[in-house]
């Protein structure tokens, strides 16, 4: 299933942040997600949003909203679920 992809805010603002190497390959991995929800992902519980994609030391935040997923942020493991 081929799903549409819109980030909000606050996960632009994250990834201007971050090294432009490091921003690069987390954008090719959540692009590479929208065709089947491949790569490392892991639905959460107990916690908003829903999934994360790990890539690295970063964690994709997002939940799926129908045929859309939809980014809140990208952050640190150390910082992701606080």
């Amino acid at each position: 299933m081929k799903y549409d992809l819109r980030f909000k805010p606050r996960s632009v603002k994250d990834l201007k942040r971050l090294p432009a190497e490091t921003r690069t390959r987390i954008i090719e991995e959540v692009e590479e997600m929208t065709e089947d929800l491949t790569g490392d992902v892991k639905h959460l519980t107990n916690f908003t949003p829903e999934y994360r994609l790990r890539v690295g030391n970063y964690r994709v935040l997002f939940e799926i909203q129908g045929n859309t997923i939809v980014v809140y942020g990208v952050r640190h493991r150390r910082e992701a679920y606080r």
